[in-house]
């Protein structure tokens, strides 16, 4: 009698297929309202899909912009207080200083360069930039040289004879032929 108990058992627990399905249908009663309750959800779903996708790239663009305008405002300030700065005319001075190497009359100003020369790698449009460059080039002789013709003299007899010369006169050939 033990043994049929344990078949019993056995058999409980394992229902057929059939049952199952029993089951199934018994714990979801499809009346007509529970299939119009389903349509007009699937239909929701369908109709209002669409817009919470548009919705959601909305919110995506407006937050990538606001980004953007987060950024144009920092960069605002910073220009702002760059042009605030540059009304300093202490600020000028220094930058004057620095990149263009000015001095106040009566200093004496001394370009130092590194152990190896010139920096050949500056781009920075400064004097040892130009420097370099122009060794680059070889315009920039290494040996003292002489020129054949006096430069002074010559400059002294241009601005001479400029200034003892009389206009020509094209309407009247006869002054303009003296």
């Amino acid at each position: 009698m033990a043994r049929t108990g344990k078949k019993d058992v056995r058999a409980k627990a394992q229902p057929k297929s059939g049952a199952l399905r029993e089951r199934i249908s018994n714990a979801f009663s499809w009346t007509p309202s529970t299939m119009v309750t389903l349509a007009l959800i699937v239909i929701g779903f369908f109709s209002v899909g669409p817009q919470l996708s548009e919705y959601f790239s909305m919110q995506t663009q407006i937050a990538q912009l606001n980004a953007k305008l987060d950024a144009g405002k920092k960069n605002l300030q910073n220009i702002t207080a760059e042009k605030k700065r540059w009304d300093d005319p202490v600020y000028i001075r220094a930058q004057a200083r620095d990149r263009l190497f000015y001095v106040v009359p009566g200093e004496v100003s001394y370009l130092v360069l590194d152990a190896e020369g010139i920096n050949t790698s500056d781009t920075s449009g400064t004097v040892g930039a130009m420097l370099s460059k122009q060794k680059n080039n070889g315009s920039i002789s290494q040996s003292i040289g002489t020129t054949k013709h006096d430069w002074a003299s010559s400059l002294m007899q241009s601005v001479i004879q400029a200034g003892l010369d009389q206009p020509s006169d094209s309407k009247n050939p006869a002054t303009a032929s003296k």
